[in-house]
């Protein structure tokens, strides 16, 4: 019986890190991010406006999404939980071994803080996209939670 070598790699989960789907996982989070920022800096302005006497229509450089109005934050949001469900996945590092854990853990953490932070301040007119939200900071929060619990499953 031979030793084994000590180059030979230790694979703990079995899995080879496939960095197509993680650039995939990362930037459908970052296309979220954005969808949420574009709409709140450029499209929400137009999209409350409300007519006054004498009063001009905002520049809209992109009506199609004015349009959407509310719907662009559950855009948004789903794209960042489908994001981070992707990176739940065996093939990408938060899928496995110890990304598992800080994927889990991180995704409860947010939806805590998410949730306390809109009791505390979110009714406060200076944090916008908390005051946009209203109720729905609480589905925001539990589905940060859900997303941990996609995390959890794949717990070894």
């Amino acid at each position: 019986m031979s030793k084994k070598s000590a180059r030979t790699p230790l694979v703990t989960s079995g899995y080879e890190t496939s960095i197509v789907r993680t650039v995939i996982a990362a930037l459908i989070v970052v296309a979220g991010i954005a969808w949420i920022a574009v709409y709140i800096n450029f499209a929400k302005d137009a999209a409350e406006f409300v007519s006054f006497p004498g009063a001009d229509r905002p520049a809209n450089p992109l009506p199609w999404m004015a349009d959407l109005e509310r719907w662009n934050l559950l855009i948004g949001f789903v794209l960042i939980f489908l994001g981070l469900t992707v990176a739940a996945h065996k093939l990408t590092p938060l899928g496995r071994g110890r990304g598992v854990v800080i994927g889990m853990l991180g995704c409860f953490l947010i939806g805590l803080v998410w949730i306390v932070l809109f009791y505390f301040i979110g009714q406060n007119d200076n944090v916008p996209l908390m005051k946009d939200l209203g109720q729905f900071n609480l589905v925001v929060g539990i589905g940060f939670m859900a997303v941990g619990f996609t995390y959890a499953t794949k717990w070894e």
